[in-house]
């Protein structure tokens, strides 16, 4: 039988007037994996602090059984991490000049650093590039533990997931299965829960009807006529009392089904957007954008040297490469917004006719927290402020949502305002640094259908491959100091064959259980023969080169 790993009893946590969740009974096997998804602002990453013993809840307990790590959605770790692990994801030396993808390496050499029987994550694919992400499969793959996994990369939960926490409605829906069966098991709940409301509604309709025909019918029944006779008038009387008797009779039978029927709520809708947008002011010319690059260097290093490329009217263009290769450096290059210590020398010719709109990864550049979300959005528009509204609430923001201050929102919810905003604005040209960064997945699909049909050109960065799969026409890429561009919906790089796919997860699996060696000879446990574990990690490390030489 599974050991228990963590028992969480009755936690609740509120913020002021508003609950973000009441949860009645969370438990956690060992090995078990388990996604937690649910749309931004919903308090997943709150939860998973608390699961951590990071964060207390206002009431509840969690007991948690070994080890615990967790990898934090940005930042740097506290701890920098055993050396073989920092090696595995080629973790840079703490400093402030790190990019997002870079520190994202650290946190994740960190939390596998603690052994941790339980490993909580938070989005830990955030700016990873391919080889990042490779990597960071590997190592969930070698994992033995359990986990607990926030994530925006639907591939990453189809793989290790076996089980879903869907956080709504300030509640834990548990669905056994992986992400596909969450995804049918929701569809098919929702469709079910939409049929039971419009029946609902249908009767309701109904009843209120017959209850309306019934005082119809009492009013055309008329009294005896005054200059009737008394035999008569008797008769008509009684016949009167009757049909008053056996219509106010139906009519409490009609309200007291009214009373019993049982009350069904509207389903919440999906977020949802279906505009078409970008195609009010077109680019007449078939190029929107125009680059010569003679050098662009950050940090002073030097990240292109003479190369270029063009972007055609109409495209979704995605700017590809390794973390650090210069993406971020670029696009603000792009938009005048060049950092301290990059520099950008060529020319940059953008179409007379291109309206350009900037989205960029820290929002803080883009949206005034003291404001609220409403204003916010607003402030550029072009749009009415009712249509405002209905852009927001297709992103998945509450009515009482909008008048909320950007500072109190989540770091999804501050993406999706920067989003609105965009696309409330008059432009035909958008240049997008990380959008899908923080979204919840149903966003992040009603974001693919946006751009998918969008009428102008977008020019964007992201390391979410099926994201890219979806919405990318072409592709440039960084690779040498250069930059190549390649037509067409470009499918990811073949994958390796089985058998050097089981190579590399052997290596990882080696490193691992050296790591472990490494910590136990540091701090011996119990019984622990330091000579054995030395003689173990020196065969290891053997097996280890072999294979290393066999993968070259």
């Amino acid at each position: 039988m599974a050991k228990l790993v963590m028992d969480a009893r009755s936690i609740r946590k509120a913020y002021g007037d508003r609950e973000l969740f009441h949860i009645e009974n969370l438990t956690v096997y060992d090995g078990e994996r388990i996604g937690l998804v649910g749309q931004n602002g919903a308090g997943k990453s709150t939860l998973l602090r608390i699961l951590a013993g990071e964060e207390e809840p206002d009431e509840g307990s969690v007991r948690r059984f070994g080890e615990t790590a967790i990898i934090h959605q940005q930042g740097l770790p506290e701890e920098e991490g055993e050396g073989i692990y920092r090696s595995l994801f080629h973790a840079q030396e703490r400093h402030g000049g790190l990019s997002g993808g870079e520190q994202t390496r650290s946190r994740i050499a960190a939390a596998f650093s603690a052994h941790p029987r339980l490993l909580l994550a938070d989005e830990p694919s955030t700016d990873l590039d391919e080889e990042g992400l490779e990597m960071l499969r590997r190592q969930l793959e070698a994992y033995r533990g359990t986990l607990i996994l926030i994530s925006h990369d639907r591939a990453l939960l189809r793989r290790f997931c076996t089980r879903i926490w869907c956080l709504e409605e300030a509640t834990i829906q548990d669905f056994p299965g992986g992400y596909d069966a969450f995804t049918e098991e929701r569809k098919r709940r929702r469709e079910r829960a939409q049929f039971e409301y419009d029946q609902y509604k249908a009767e309701q309709k109904r009843l209120k009807e017959s209850a309306q025909r019934m005082s119809e019918w009492t009013a055309s029944v008329k009294k005896a006529p005054s200059r009737m006779g008394n035999s008569e008038a008797r008769l008509h009387t009684r016949e009167y009392t009757n049909a008053i008797l056996q219509i106010s009779h139906a009519k409490r039978t009609i309200q007291n089904r009214m009373e019993q029927l049982e009350v069904k709520e509207k389903p919440a809708a999906l977020p949802d957007i279906r505009m078409k947008l970008g195609a009010a002011s077109p680019i007449g010319a078939r190029t929107a954008l125009e680059v010569r690059c003679d050098q662009m260097a950050a940090g002073g290093k030097v990240l292109l040297e003479e190369t270029g490329f063009s972007l055609p009217t109409g495209s979704k263009t995605a700017l590809t490469g390794a973390n650090g290769c210069g993406k971020t450096t670029l696009l603000m290059a792009l938009t005048g917004t060049e950092s301290e210590g990059t520099f950008f020398r060529g020319s940059i010719r953008f179409n007379p006719q291109a309206k350009v709109g900037w989205f960029d990864q820290h929002h803080e550049r883009t949206l005034r927290e003291d404001r609220t979300v409403l204003e916010n959005v607003t402030e550029e528009s072009v749009h009415p402020q009712a249509f405002a509204r209905t852009v927001l609430s297709c992103l998945g923001f509450a009515r009482e949502d909008a008048f909320k201050p950007v500072s109190v929102l989540s770091g999804g919810e501050k993406a999706k305002t920067a989003m609105a905003k965009l696309l409330l604005m008059d432009l035909n040209l958008l240049v997008m640094d990380e959008p899908t960064n923080h979204l919840d997945l149903f966003t992040l699909e009603a974001l693919e259908n946006l751009l998918s049909g969008y009428g102008g050109t977008v020019l964007f960065v992201s390391h979410d491959e099926l994201f890219l799969q979806k919405v990318s026409t072409r592709r440039i890429c960084f690779k040498d100091r250069k930059l190549t561009a390649m037509e067409g919906v470009t499918a990811p790089e073949a994958a390796p064959v089985k058998e050097a796919e089981d190579q590399a997860l052997e290596i990882t699996r080696l490193e691992m259980r050296m790591a472990d060696l490494s910590s136990r000879m540091a701090k011996p446990r119990k019984g622990d023969s330091p000579e054995k574990l030395n003689e173990q990690y020196m065969t290891l490390a053997e097996e280890l080169r072999a294979r290393k030489q066999q993968k070259r």
